[in-house]
C-alpha cells in the first residue's frame, strides 16, 4: 500500500511519531474512544465520527471531487466536494472548514450544518469498510479552487441533470448517494427550488 497523507503518521511537537487517530463514537455520536485510522476501516470497520461538505457556486451547481489516484481509500473516484474526519475534540464544523480549504484552497462562505446520517458501506476495491457517523454541511464557493494535487485529481461544477449523466458513466464513491440525499433539505434551501436540487 501506498504511503499517503492518510496512511503516514506524522511527527509531534515532541519529535515522535503519532498515528493519525479517529474518534469513534457510539450510535447516538457521543464519543467512546478514539482508534488509528487505517484500523478503523478495516472489516468490519469502527464506527467513528466523520464528515461531509457540500458547496455550491453562484449559479447552483455542486462542486465535485474527484479523489487523488494516490489515496489510500477509493482512490480516482468522484465524490462530494469535501469530506474527512475530525481529529479527536476537533469540532465537526471546524474539521470540515479546514480541511475543505487544505484540500481546495477555499474557504466556504455560509457553511451550515446540514444534519447527520449514519451508514455502513464496504468498498470493494479496496476492501476498507466505512462504519460513520457523518456530519453534513452546506455552503458556498465564491472564489477560485486552487486543489491540492496530492488530495484532489480533478473538480467539476455540476447541475442535477449533468451529476446524473455522470453519475451513470463514472465511478462515484459507496457514500456518496447517501450523504447527497441526506443532505437534500438542506441544499434546496440554500441554493434555491430554481436550483433543481
Amino acid at each position: 500500500m501506498p504511503i499517503t497523507p492518510a496512511t503516514a503518521t506524522h511527527s509531534s511537537s515532541s519529535g515522535t511519531e503519532d498515528a493519525i487517530l479517529l474518534e469513534l463514537v457510539d450510535e447516538n455520536g457521543v464519543t467512546i474512544g478514539t482508534a488509528e485510522k487505517l484500523a478503523a476501516h478495516q472489516p468490519p470497520g469502527q464506527l467513528h465520527r466523520a464528515f461531509s461538505v457540500f458547496l455550491f457556486d453562484e449559479r447552483g451547481r455542486l462542486l465535485l471531487q474527484q479523489r487523488a489516484l494516490g489515496k489510500y481509500h477509493s482512490p480516482g473516484v468522484w465524490s462530494n466536494t469535501c469530506c474527512g474526519h475530525p481529529y479527536p475534540g476537533e469540532a465537526p464544523f471546524a474539521a470540515a472548514a479546514r480541511r475543505t480549504h487544505e484540500e481546495l484552497g477555499v474557504s466556504p462562505s455560509l457553511l451550515a450544518e446540514a444534519g447527520t446520517v449514519r451508514y455502513n458501506h464496504p468498498d470493494p476495491e479496496s476492501g476498507l469498510v466505512e462504519q460513520e457517523y457523518n456530519h453534513l454541511f452546506v455552503g458556498l464557493v465564491q472564489s477560485p479552487l486552487r486543489p491540492d494535487e496530492e488530495e484532489v485529481g480533478a473538480t467539476a461544477f455540476v447541475t442535477p441533470a449533468e451529476l446524473a449523466e455522470r453519475h451513470a458513466k463514472d465511478t462515484f464513491s459507496a457514500w456518496f448517494t447517501t450523504v447527497l440525499d441526506a443532505a437534500r433539505p438542506a441544499v434546496r434551501e440554500l441554493t434555491g427550488p430554481s436550483a433543481g436540487w
